[in-house]
């Protein structure tokens, strides 16, 4: 279980990247040698699950997103398996969940404007194994982006 001081490292961590442990220390009350052994102990424990930039989807010519819905003919175990290892294939499918409800998948998928995400469908989601229905929606604009899981001991942000 993680306590206060924990939780305020793991939010500031999320927040911002990795930072100078001496930097992190003084924001959450410790010396940079006690705030580093929490945080190789964070990573050992496996909460800390690696460390991205965050890139501008924009200025690397991804500009935009579109959500898919997957329908499949069957949700047999097979058929699940089959799609799911396609899905992780393919670069431009940034995230696959499976859903409970009337869709059995939604991607997210990067592409650089309609016309390559019209090349995207054709190449790469129409060849996806056992696809029954797809629906797409384009993002217009994103109001809120992820930028970390809430921690509730670490307070208000």
């Amino acid at each position: 279980m993680i306590d206060r001081i924990d939780a305020k490292l793991l939010d500031l961590l999320q927040r911002s990247g990795p930072r100078p442990a001496a930097e992190l220390g003084e924001a959450v009350g410790l010396s940079a040698s006690a705030c580093h052994r929490r945080i190789r102990a964070l990573e050992a424990e496996g909460i800390i699950s690696g460390y991205a930039a965050r890139l501008d989807p924009e200025r690397i010519g991804l500009g935009l997103d579109v959500f898919v819905d997957i329908s499949l003919h069957s949700q047999s175990e097979e058929a699940l398996t089959a799609f799911e290892s396609a899905v992780k294939s393919f670069d431009e499918i940034l995230e696959c969940q499976l859903l409970s409800g009337a869709s059995d998948y939604r991607l997210r998928v990067a592409a650089r404007n309609v016309a390559d995400f019209d090349r995207l469908h054709r190449h790469c989601l129409s060849r996806l194994p056992g696809v029954a229905a797809m629906h797409s929606a384009f993002a217009l604009r994103t109001i809120k982006a992820f930028d970390g899981y809430p921690i509730p001991e670490a307070g208000p942000r």
